[in-house]
C-alpha cells in the first residue's frame, strides 16, 4: 500500500493481525524493505506482532529525489515514521531500527514518546553530539571511505547487483557473505527500486540534531542488538547505548557484523518477540 505523509508517498508492508501488539522496522541508509525479509517479518508476526515495514525516502517504490539533491531532512524521515502510525491507526508500536534506523528510532522515541511503547535499536550508534568519543569504523572501512567507488550503470541489473554485493562484503562479520541469499534479496532490492542512485541521497542529509544525553529521557523498554564482528560501530557503540538509556537491555550477537543475515535470526527474533511482547 501507499501512505501519503508530509511531501512523499510512501510504499508500506504489514503482516500479522492488526489488533496485535505492532512493531515498526526502519530500515538502515540506502536501504529498501527488502532487507527486513519476508520470512524474518513472517516469524515475527506468527509471534503474535502486526509488523510494519516500508520503504524510506529514496528507496524501493517510495517518493524518490534527483540524486544528489534531497529535497528532505532527517526531520522528515522522523515525522514519516509517526504518519505510517497514523495512516493505519496505530496509537502506539514498538520501533525497532537497524544502522541509520536505528539513529531514526532514537529521535522518534524521544521527541514522540506516546507514540512508542519500546524501542530495539540494531547495529547502530548514540545519536548526537555529546558523550565521550567511540571507536572508529576498521581500518578497512575507512580506506574505503577515503577512495570512494565508482558507481554503476544502474540500468543494466546484473553490473548493479554485482556492485551492491561487493559493497556489502566490507561490512560482514567473521562468517562472510550469505551470498546466494544476499544475491536473491539485491535482486528484489533491483526490481522495486524507482532509482537505486537516489539511495546516496541519505549520505547527505541535514536535520536536526538531538543531544546524546537526551537518551536518558527514553523510558520505554529498550533492546540493543549490536553483532562482536561490527566494522562500523564497534561493539562499544552498542554498549553506550545500554549505559545511556535507562534499563536497556544488550544483545552481543557473536560472529556479527553491519548485517542482518539469516543465521543470526535464531538469535535475534527471540529476543525481539521478548522485548515487544
Amino acid at each position: 500500500m501507499r501512505l501519503a505523509t508530509d511531501g512523499a508517498e510512501l510504499c508500506v508492508d504489514t503482516t500479522g493481525e492488526h489488533g496485535d501488539p505492532a512493531v515498526l522496522l526502519v530500515a538502515g541508509a540506502r536501504a529498501s524493505m527488502d532487507y527486513w525479509e519476508k520470512p524474518f517479518c513472517a516469524r515475527l508476526a506468527d509471534a503474535g506482532r502486526y509488523v510494519i515495514r516500508y520503504d524510506l525516502r529514496d528507496t524501493g517504490a517510495s517518493t524518490t529525489y534527483p540524486p544528489g539533491r534531497p529535497g528532505y531532512t532527517s526531520d522528515d524521515l522522523v515525522s514519516d515514521a509517526v504518519a505510517i502510525l497514523d495512516g493505519l491507526d496505530v496509537g502506539r508500536a514498538h520501533v525497532a531500527g537497524i544502522s541509520m534506523g536505528g539513529a531514526l528510532t532514537q529521535r522518534i522515541v524521544v521527541e514522540h514518546p506516546a507514540r512508542v511503547r519500546g524501542i530495539t535499536l540494531m547495529s547502530t550508534s548514540p545519536a548526537g553530539p555529546g558523550g565521550p568519543d567511540l571507536p572508529p569504523p576498521s581500518e578497512e572501512l575507512r580506506a574505503l571511505f577515503a577512495r570512494g567507488a565508482a558507481e554503476p550503470d544502474w540500468s543494466d541489473r546484473d553490473a548493479a547487483i554485482a556492485f551492491l554485493l561487493e559493497g556489502e562484503r566490507p561490512y560482514a562479520g567473521r562468517r562472510g557473505l550469505e551470498e546466494e541469499r544476499l544475491r536473491e534479496l539485491l535482486g528484489q532490492v533491483y526490481d522495486r527500486s524507482t532509482s537505486l542512485a537516489s539511495g546516496g541521497n541519505h549520505d547527505l542529509l541535514e536535520g536536526t540534531e538531538m543531544p546524546r544525553a537526551r537518551l536518558g529521557e527514553i523510558a520505554v523498554p529498550a533492546l540493543i542488538i549490536h553483532g562482536t564482528d561490527d566494522p562500523l560501530f564497534p561493539p562499544a557503540h552498542g554498549e553506550a547505548l545500554a549505559r545511556e538509556i535507562p534499563g536497556a537491555r544488550l544483545v552481543l550477537v557473536e560472529g556479527l557484523g553491519h548485517e542482518l543475515p539469516r543465521w543470526a535470526w535464531d538469535e535475534v527474533l527471540p529476543a525481539l518477540v521478548d522485548a515487544t511482547g
